[in-house]
């Protein structure tokens, strides 16, 4: 996996390395069945005036397509933690549409009441 991390200050570097680090150890293993050339993660930090404050938006470039996520805050390293939660989420549920879960998933059937139920209800 290829990893850029653009406009990161000094200040947040060495807490934001333990949050992407564990958050990167995630998606390499949703990631597994891809080639490791392939795939490319791309996070921008900006920092905002006002209440807005920052925002950090990622950026994964897969063989099957492109997923972004964004997320807005106060402090920057919750920002961070928001975005690749969003990301894994959205990992997750693009593999699943890659796999067809959506035509394998069993269809609820509806029983006729049991005789048990049937003979409590009167």
């Amino acid at each position: 996996m290829k990893i850029a991390f653009s406009n990161l200050q000094e200040e947040f570097r060495n807490e934001f390395d333990t949050v992407a680090t564990h958050h990167i150890e995630k998606l390499q293993k949703l990631l597994v069945h891809y080639e490791a050339d392939l795939v490319q993660l791309h996070g921008l930090f900006e920092k905002h005036s006002g209440k807005a404050g920052f925002l950090f938006s990622l950026n994964l470039a897969l063989p099957t397509g492109t997923i972004h996520a964004n997320a807005q805050g106060s402090k920057a390293i919750l920002c961070a933690r928001k975005s690749f939660a969003d990301l894994e989420a959205q990992v997750k549920k693009h593999q699943s549409l890659l796999r067809k879960d959506y035509e394998w998933k069993r269809k609820r059937t509806h029983r006729a009441p049991s005789l048990k139920q049937a003979s409590a209800a009167d």
